[in-house]
């Protein structure tokens, strides 16, 4: 059985296959109540950013995670979409907003493991 560290860094290489760009796997389990692992990967289109939550979805049905999608609206832009798997949180960002929310910095005292 795989380790949720082993879950996560096989899904950023999965995202890294699927074009995904400066796929960084931070682990903040150590700093959060709430979440394990971040996993933050650039996308230049919405078209690729669906293509790899789909590349998402089929990973968490085959080792037996689950989406939690929020009761809410999402909001209609395309700079960054969050997919909550619970223990591993993937952010989807389009380069303008990865370096205007800079979430390496901002978690800088995790472990990073890109």
């Amino acid at each position: 059985m795989k380790t949720l560290k082993e879950k996560a860094l096989e899904l950023a290489q999965i995202l890294e296959d699927g074009k995904g760009e400066n796929v960084c796997v931070i682990d903040v389990s150590e700093i959060s109540s709430w979440t394990d692992y971040f996993i933050i990967v650039t996308v230049h289109s919405s078209v690729l950013a669906q293509g790899l939550y789909k590349d998402i979805k089929d990973f968490t049905k085959s080792n037996d995670l689950q989406i939690h999608v929020p009761n809410r609206k999402n909001p209609s832009g395309d700079d960054w979409i969050l997919v909550d798997i619970g223990s591993i949180v993937v952010h989807l960002m389009s380069s303008e907003a990865r370096d205007f929310y800079d979430l390496e910095k901002l978690w800088f005292n995790g472990k990073k493991i890109c």
